[in-house]
């Protein structure tokens, strides 16, 4: 069984920092970052490098984000304890233990059956509160909007309007948009029919997927 030792905390301690150098100032997130054990979601013959600032390969050819990638994200959502937040793209299901640390009601769609069942597993461990669904991230989960913010962990060409539809007014979705080079977006809906958008630079994603069919919710 995977441990978490003084070493993965004190790496931890000095990834939270390096993320600090590099802009992330919302303490709450550094917080998570220094909670959250990484190493638990990535294959164990790459303990070494977990805390590195590095995206690491996982199954079904996708990648864990890199850590700063995952504090941007999360510093630019605006988490607040409470929230309703819809993640789509489990992967490896870090980006939704964050998330969940820091206090909201995460709600995520993955369509890789494979992911889906594999990212339970640490999440299941760490006693983590998360709803996980089986599904197409382009068509998001109607059935449990609106919800306070939606975040998106993979590379679309556009934003989802199935998406946008289920966000509250006054909520944020937070999107990387594009092909291949993706272009950080941060979208409140000020109401049924406007939107404001900031763009925050460019990252580089695994793209979103789509025409996946299916349902399947399972409750930690």
């Amino acid at each position: 069984m995977i441990e978490d030792t003084f070493r993965h905390k004190g790496l931890r301690e000095r990834l939270s920092e390096e993320l600090r150098a590099k802009g992330i100032t919302d303490e709450k997130v550094l917080e998570a970052i220094r909670t959250v054990p990484r190493h638990f979601f990535v294959d164990p013959s790459l303990d070494a490098l977990a805390y590195e600032d590095r995206a690491l390969p996982i199954a079904c050819g996708q990648t864990i984000s890199h850590p700063h990638t995952v504090a941007f994200q999360t510093q630019l959502l605006g988490v607040k304890p409470n929230d309703k937040i819809l993640e789509v793209g489990t992967g490896s299901g870090y980006q939704a233990s964050i998330l969940a640390v820091m206090g909201a009601r995460v709600l995520t769609i993955e369509r890789h059956d494979e992911l889906f069942q594999i990212a339970q597993q640490p999440i299941s461990r760490l006693k983590y509160f998360v709803r996980f669904f089986h599904g197409d991230g382009y068509k998001g989960i109607p059935t449990s909007a609106p919800f306070d913010k939606i975040l998106i962990t993979c590379g679309a060409p556009m934003v989802p309007p199935d998406l946008l539809k289920q966000l509250k007014i006054g909520g944020v979705m937070v999107i990387p948009v594009g092909n291949e080079n993706y272009e950080m977006r941060r979208i409140t809906k000020l109401s049924d029919t406007e939107t404001k958008e900031e763009t925050f630079g460019n990252f580089s994603f695994v793209p979103m997927l789509e025409k996946k069919q299916g349902g399947v919710n399972i409750f930690l």
